[in-house]
């Protein structure tokens, strides 16, 4: 007897998942996304003309709907660029995409220092792995990580976790912490 795999239910999940193939859908070489969380009941009350473009896991209970917040304020890096955001109430958790060049751990052992050129090793190496990051998480303090690879960029071939990215995850949940 085998395990088949179980539908995915939990909200924070399917909104996880579902705006990581919205992000997906405009290819790679992509800036930073930032998506805020909201109850997709209150989007709704809100805005009812959203409904004819929502899935149908849009309506179980507690479900959550992405809105991505465009003009994303200029930053020296991702660090300085959360710490500057803070969400209001109504927002209930928020998503991060962000794509990224992984080298096996003993190629980061032989970088160089400068921090340039460690970049141009890291880019020009011959066992670099391009990746899209889709960290979320919730005021609650859930978090769903989903990894994207480049040389495997197919829906089912996304891996998915709440460890994948524990900085991100860290750096994501204190957007949401009250100031």
């Amino acid at each position: 007897m085998t395990d088949s795999p179980q539908p995915v239910t939990d909200p924070l999940t399917l909104a996880a998942l579902d705006t990581e193939r919205h992000v997906a859908r405009s290819g790679w070489d992509q800036p930073v996304r930032l998506f805020a969380l909201v109850p997709t009941r209150e989007l709704l009350e809100h805005e009812p003309q959203l409904a004819a473009g929502m899935a149908t896991h849009d309506a179980v209970a507690g479900a959550l709907s992405a809105v991505e917040q465009d003009d994303l304020p200029g930053s020296s890096g991702l660090e300085e660029l959360l710490a500057r955001i803070a969400w209001p109430e109504q927002v209930a958790g928020c998503a991060l995409a962000v794509e990224r060049i992984v080298v096996p751990p003993d190629a980061e052992r032989d970088l160089p220092d400068d921090a340039a050129e460690a970049l141009r090793a890291v880019a020009d190496h011959p066992a670099r792995a391009d990746v899209r990051l889709l960290v979320a998480v919730t005021r609650d303090g859930s978090a769903r990580c989903l990894l994207r690879q480049r040389a495997h960029d197919s829906d089912d071939r996304v891996a998915l976790g709440e460890d994948i990215a524990p900085g991100l995850v860290h750096a994501l949940r204190a957007t949401l912490s009250p100031a």
